[in-house]
């Protein structure tokens, strides 16, 4: 039996192996593939990989872990799983170590682990972690798929530097729509707010106009390009509009539906619900990445670098749990947790 399986191998899943593996923790991180951030060309805010692309800091996130035999990796899904006692027996999916690499002093494929065969069937661990992540739906307009990650993006944080200069668009006129235009006039060389037919009030209108935001209120037909390059959003009436980047709304989801077959609580926008020490509602399951929130923030810590962070305070409240069990000593975050 694991110690711990963690279901997703992103900046929170990683980085919480990370810590657990320098606890001499036995470690399974289930890596899936490719992450939310896949088409976007570089990370940023990330203190000293600012720039990086996100494939590469997988690679260099694997690399650190090889450093502890005690975490192992292997490829595929976490697709259901079963409460036992003291622990959980997880269903998997898949095959293999992930990037056919050896990690952590040795593959896990075929074979028996922990009361299971880890190749496309199951395995048992003490406690879990589910940092599988978000996806994006994107209900925008016609072409925003191909632009995705690239000149169509939905985080000013992550993607506002390399706007300055430009000439953007922002999609829709709900009240954060409305900020985000006038955030990005600051640096952006012209900004233009696309209502797409919404409803915008007069006030706010105002306060675009009067900071210098082009306000344009017919339907979008379409965005067009060459490649991943944004050249024009294309309106069902009236001129196209030349632009070199558009800011679109994005609907996040859960990428993996293990949270809700456990019976995680989640709130009304899908995040799995946890306290401020990375627990779910479910005792033995924790929860870390953008997939999760407290109930104190809004919208979940979309950040790589807040990802990591998630993971590593996940790791190491998952250490003490089971120091708790093993010596039988007290919760140290029992007060949060009541």
């Amino acid at each position: 039996m694991f110690d711990v399986v963690i279901a997703g191998a992103g900046p929170a899943g990683t980085a919480a192996a990370l810590t657990l593996g320098r606890m001499c923790r036995t470690v399974l991180l289930i890596d899936a593939g490719e992450g939310r951030n896949a088409r976007a060309g570089q990370v940023h805010n990330f203190l000293t990989r600012d720039g990086t692309p996100p494939a590469r800091l997988r690679e260099l996130g694997r690399a650190d872990l090889a450093a502890y035999p005690s975490v192992r990796v292997r490829a595929g899904t976490v697709t259901d799983a079963t409460v036992l006692d003291g622990g959980f027996r997880l269903d998997l999916a898949g095959g293999g170590t992930a990037g056919g690499a050896t990690v952590g002093g040795g593959t896990v494929d075929g074979g028996t682990v922990g009361g299971g065969t880890v190749d496309g069937g199951t395995v048992d661990a003490r406690r879990l972690l589910l940092a599988t992540g978000l996806a994006d739906d994107l209900p925008g307009p016609r072409g925003v798929e191909a632009l995705w990650g690239r000149s169509a993006f939905h985080c000013p944080y992550c993607h506002g530097y390399e706007c300055a200069g430009k000439r953007v668009a922002v999609l829709g006129a709900a009240p954060a729509r409305v900020r985000l235009a006038l955030q990005l006039s600051r640096f952006a060389a012209d900004v233009a707010l696309c209502t797409g037919g919404e409803p915008l009030d007069a006030a706010s209108r105002a306060t675009l106009e009067t900071n210098g935001v082009t306000v344009r209120c017919e339907a979008v037909a379409r965005l067009e390009g060459t490649g991943d390059r944004l050249e024009q959003v294309v309106f069902e009436g009236g001129p196209p509009l030349a632009r070199e980047a558009v800011f679109v709304v994005n609907v996040p989801r859960q990428r993996s539906g293990l949270a809700a077959r456990l019976g995680c609580a989640a709130f009304a926008d899908g995040c799995v619900e946890v306290d401020e020490f990375a627990r779910t509602s479910v005792p033995g399951v924790y929860a870390a990445g953008d997939m999760a929130r407290r109930a104190t923030l809004p919208v979940p810590l979309a950040a790589v670098v807040a990802a990591a962070a998630g993971g590593t305070l996940a790791g190491a409240v998952i250490d003490q749990d089971l120091v708790g069990a093993d010596f039988g000593l007290p919760d140290p975050f029992a007060r949060a947790r009541s």
